[in-house]
């Protein structure tokens, strides 16, 4: 009888084949649109590049090494198609139609009879990789073939159709589960949460009978208030003897329709009762009815992550490496969709792990680390998301590599990034920090496939790294991926639905309360100052002049790991629970926008994207200061200023004013890289900020005092900090001027620059 492992193993095999399928369909899909005339070709490209590195991955991870070394080869020719270094024309296209073919046909394998792909194919692959290296002067090379693993857990995969075919068939009788394809679950799911709009429509109704309610009673109040002077008006008219018959007859109809509408207000109250208590029961019987389908569909990490002890440690076996991974909150449960999609962010985390992470034994040993490398994985619920960490403790990441990389392959200019800000570029495509292509990692694709497919579920990843220590990836990920908790909010006559677990507060403000620092707005928030963008302006809606005079102003704070801002708008309508509808393959990824839901007044309203929101509300920012009017100096013959400022948004924004005003200006992300400058160059001033890492403001102003060539270059420095004792320490370093951030005004620092130099 098969072990439990061999069941497993099955099992997974089995999984790995639908993956696989779903990955050859966007491969085929993609070769059919890159032999239509006229395709956008680099797009395409780099979509099945990413398809290609992923099925690499999975095929490695169930010891397919067939598979893997077809999609080795297809992935290096893609490589050179999107660097350039290789034309595509019809029997390019061929090839890698043949290569597919293969592939679904060592899909419809079993393990044993697919463990070497076909020689003649990989020949051919080899030759047009050959042929681009010789025109290019490349280093790039077909991989080695590698032999499938000799471990027992492999062998057991291999002999698992003929175990299963000899098994004897199951005694008939009951069981206690049944096996329904995970296709009809989710048909069922969606019926399911189609009943969330039917509540939805049904509070809504149940609101409109009571509103009618309260309308209807109001009306006969005034009704009621009126019956003294009617009465008046009736005895009046009786005196004129008969005379005004007409009006009798009108006090009568009034009478009778008090009466009427007296007899309508218990009515409805009567229906409005019923209506609320059907309300309560279609409300309790649809959360539970969902509340069950998801806990269908619900599945433990444990599955997801039982494969990758194994896989780590053939990594680091064939890397020379040893590697303990360590698993932390396994049975945490998840939407089963969430657990497919997040497969393979993890298994590309895990794999850049082993590779750019840990050392070899003999580099730990050199830094007194254990030989062995630790790599842990924690999943942790949090409310309606789940956190996913994946850790490790190895060498770290290096910010001026990964910021020489963009450089390199063209994503960022010569322009310099704070530590901070330059992490951020390794989740773009195409950049990596290795030095070689190897078939595990190099070519910058993995972080980028990471970051598109987390965000793509609604959710964010961050870096965190110390060097020499280790590095730490944290992926927050909804529960479930359609329905949701959101604040509605009003801007202008359009409604929008806020997610519910990135709104940090919101609240009602006075227009007096918000304040301008360096030319954006602000408010106080939680003892701290945040920006205040405006909701419409992010999402470029027309603004009204009327909305601008109101004497309080409703905001919702948006935050994000440690990334604050409070959005304001017109009105804040209230939270509720919304199912989210995505847009469709025509509008896949719309800035801003995460889908769409239906409220229960059938109106559709966009779901917003709150990462999205943030960086626009930055980029919208930004553009405001670029938009603002320099001061011209008539003083100015080109002289020469250095910046000191390690955040990018106020470093561009002083470099925009300095240039506007004539000025040549040279930036640095903080005071070593400032002083660097200073010791290779000539410049006539300096600006700084205090607060930055390495050497802060204060110290790089000593250094400048203490040299013979500098103590005479004018110092001004510019900062958030408003302290007495930290005015006294700038002027005690040798600062000629001290501006404050929050009363900055770069009409005021043009013109003190103008006196200095």
């Amino acid at each position: 009888m098969a072990s439990k492992k061999d069941e497993f193993l099955k099992h997974l095999l089995a999984t790995f084949r639908v993956e696989a399928d779903d990955h050859l369909r966007i491969i085929t899909e993609g070769l059919r649109q890159l032999d239509v005339p006229g395709a956008v070709q680099p797009e395409i490209i780099e979509r099945i590049f990413r398809e290609v590195h992923s099925l690499k991955g999975a095929a490695r991870s169930v010891n397919l090494p067939a598979i893997e070394s077809i999609c080795q080869a297809l992935e290096s020719i893609f490589a050179v198609l999107k660097n350039g270094q290789l034309a595509l024309n019809p029997a390019l296209l061929d090839l890698m139609q043949d290569s597919v073919d293969e592939l679904s046909a060592h899909l419809g394998m079993d393990q044993g009879a697919a463990a070497k792909p076909t020689a003649a194919l990989l020949a051919r692959l080899g030759n047009a990789l050959h042929n681009a290296s010789a025109r290019h002067g490349s280093a790039l090379s077909m991989p080695a073939e590698r032999e499938p693993h000799t471990t027992a857990s492999s062998s057991s995969v291999s002999e698992e159709r003929p175990a299963s075919a000899k098994r004897p068939l199951p005694a008939a009788g009951l069981s206690e589960t049944v096996r329904v394809p995970t296709a009809k679950l989710g048909v069922v799911m969606r019926r399911a949460e189609e009943l969330l709009s039917s509540k939805l429509a049904a509070h809504q109704r149940n609101g409109d009978l009571r509103e009618l309610g309260v309308v209807l009673a109001d009306r006969i109040r005034q009704r009621t208030a009126a019956q003294p002077w009617l009465r008046e008006l009736q005895k009046s008219a009786a005196k004129t003897n008969g005379e005004h018959k007409e009006i009798a007859k009108l006090f009568d109809y009034i009478e009778a329709e008090t009466l009427f509408l007296q007899s309508l207000e218990k009515r409805i109250g009567t229906i409005a009762k019923s209506t609320e208590r059907d309300d309560r029961t279609l409300t309790r019987m649809v959360d539970g009815q969902l509340h069950e389908v998801r806990n269908l569909l619900m599945l433990p990490f444990a599955p997801l992550l039982e494969i990758y002890p194994r896989l780590m440690r053939d990594l680091a076996r064939d890397q020379g490496k040893e590697v303990e991974l360590i698993i932390h909150g396994a049975e945490i449960e998840v939407d089963r969709r969430i657990l497919e999609e997040i497969k393979d962010p993890l298994l590309h985390l895990l794999r850049n792990c082993i590779d750019h992470g840990i050392e070899t034994p003999a580099q730990r040993l050199e830094k007194q680390k254990a030989a062995s490398g630790t790599i842990t994985v924690s999943v942790v619920q949090r409310d309606s998301q789940v956190e996913i960490v994946v850790a490790d403790d190895g060498r770290g990441v290096d910010a001026e590599q990964v910021q020489a990389a963009a450089r390199k392959q063209g994503v960022t200019t010569g322009e310099k990034f704070s530590a901070d800000e330059a992490l951020t570029l390794i989740f773009q495509s195409g950049v990596s920090t290795s030095s070689i292509i190897t078939d595990i990692s190099g070519r910058g694709l993995g972080l980028a496939i990471v970051r598109e497919k987390v965000e793509r579920l609604g959710g964010t990843v961050v870096l965190e790294t110390k060097p020499g220590a280790g590095t730490a990836f944290r992926m927050m990920v909804p529960l479930t991926l359609t329905t949701i908790r959101g604040v509605l909010v009003r801007v202008d006559e359009q409604l929008y639905i806020l997610p519910l677990h990135n709104v940090e507060c919101v609240s009602r403000i006075a227009a007096t309360e918000i304040r301008t620092v360096e030319h954006r707005e602000t408010i106080f928030h939680k003892n701290k100052v945040v920006a205040l963008a405006w909701l419409g302006d992010v999402l470029e809606l027309p603004r009204h002049t009327e909305h601008e005079a109101a004497g309080t102003v409703h905001v919702a704070v948006l935050c994000i790991d440690a990334t604050r801002i409070a959005f304001r708008v017109d009105e804040i309508l209230g939270e509720q629970e919304v199912l989210v509808k995505m847009l469709g393959w025509q509008l896949s990824r719309v800035r801003n926008v995460a889908g769409a839901c239906v409220l229960g007044t059938g109106r559709v309203v966009p779901v917003l994207n709150p990462a999205d929101l943030l960086k626009s509300a930055v980029m919208h920012a930004a553009s405001e200061y670029f938009s603002a009017p320099a001061e011209p100096s008539v003083r100015t013959q080109q002289q020469s200023i250095l910046v000191a400022e390690d955040s990018i948004t106020s470093r561009a924004l002083l470099k925009y004013i300095l240039e506007a005003a004539g000025y040549c200006v040279a930036v640095a992300v903080d005071g070593l890289d400032a002083w660097r400058m200073l010791e290779a160059g000539r410049f006539d001033l300096v600006v700084s900020d205090v607060e930055m890492p390495r050497m802060n403001g204060f110290e790089l102003t000593q250094k400048i005092r203490s040299s013979p060539r500098l103590v005479r270059l004018p110092v001004v420095l510019v900062t958030a900090l408003d302290t007495r004792e930290d005015r006294e320490h700038g002027i005690e370093v040798g600062a000629n001027a001290y501006f404050v951030k929050g009363s900055f005004e770069h009409g005021n620092l043009l013109q003190l620059i103008g006196q200095l130099i």
